[in-house]
């Protein structure tokens, strides 16, 4: 017995009349005629009266299968919808790891535009260091994350979604402000906080780099590893940071942020996978990055 004898079956049963249930399945009646008869042989008994060549009565055992094939059929169909959902992306599963700095610009507008087409997904988000998301992705605990560049990785796949300049955090008491605007130059003697190099070399990197060119090195007296804590530590009065300037969405009475006179680094922010990723819900978030990636790229042109 095949599925479409099953098929076939429902057509004329529900029809009862065999031109009826041709024209319904687009076949011509001869063959439906001789696919019912060749499936009530193989059952070994009479699923219809021929009250006519052509129109026919259910038999209680036609009445029996019609009811035992509903169900068979329908779950058939929702098996099928179901595979096509799952390789389109629209139904399964996906555990983004992201930096605490993507939480004020970037991440929440894209996991909203994604939401909106793919509400059937479950995401799963985990909030890691750029390190820690490298790693995270070669044990396959997460199958995308949002850090800053550049990796230790080179396996690892990257695409560029924001580029920032740094910006200073201070104390809403210290004397620079009331500044409007700073030169790094007059930061030289502060006391800076920061995350654990090991943790996202690449920004920490920047950041010394940056002091170094105004012939200073930061005296790091606190480290912390999210950004959040980082300005919470400033509005207690611990010192001063250098952050990307999407930060500045995170307002915290205590702080200010203050632009630099000097050209800063470039912080630039990654969506990064595995290259021999094959999920499809993968494929399908990566499209709704890049879409709101282009799209934010030609606001800021216009």
């Amino acid at each position: 017995m095949e599925l479409r004898h099953l098929r076939y079956f429902v057509a004329v049963a529900e029809e009862l009349h065999f031109n009826r249930a041709a024209e319904r399945l687009h076949i011509a009646q001869p063959p439906l005629s001789q696919q019912i008869k060749q499936l009530e042989i193989e059952l070994g008994v009479e699923l219809f009266h021929r009250r006519t060549k052509r129109q026919v009565q259910l038999t209680e055992a036609g009445q029996v299968l019609l009811q035992a094939t509903y169900p068979i059929l329908a779950q058939l169909d929702q098996a099928i919808c179901d595979t096509q959902r799952a390789g389109r992306g629209e139904t399964g599963g996906l555990t983004i790891g992201f930096t605490s700095s993507v939480v004020y610009d970037v991440l929440p507008a894209i996991l909203y535009r994604f939401r909106q087409h793919f509400p059937q997904v479950d995401l799963v988000l985990q909030e890691l260091t750029t390190t820690q998301q490298e790693e995270a992705l070669q044990n396959q605990r997460i199958e995308v994350g949002f850090c800053h560049l550049p990796l230790k990785d080179a396996s690892l796949v990257s695409e560029t979604i924001l580029e920032e300049p740094l910006v200073v955090v201070l104390p809403a008491t210290h004397p620079l402000a009331t500044e409007t605007i700073l030169s790094v130059r007059s930061l030289a003697n502060e006391s800076f906080i920061l995350f654990p190099r090991h943790l996202g070399p690449g920004l920490y990197d920047q950041i010394v780099s940056f002091c170094k060119q105004a012939n200073f090195s930061p005296k790091v007296m606190q480290e912390a590893i999210q950004m959040q804590t980082i300005i919470g530590l400033i509005s207690a009065e611990m010192g001063v940071a250098l952050v990307p300037a999407s930060l500045q969405n995170l307002q915290r009475s205590g702080v200010v942020y203050k632009p630099l006179q000097e050209a800063t680094p470039q912080v630039e922010t990654a969506v990064v996978w595995r290259s021999d990723s094959s999920s499809s819900v993968l494929r399908e978030f990566l499209q709704v990055v890049r879409a709101y990636v282009k799209e934010r790229r030609n606001t800021a042109v216009l």
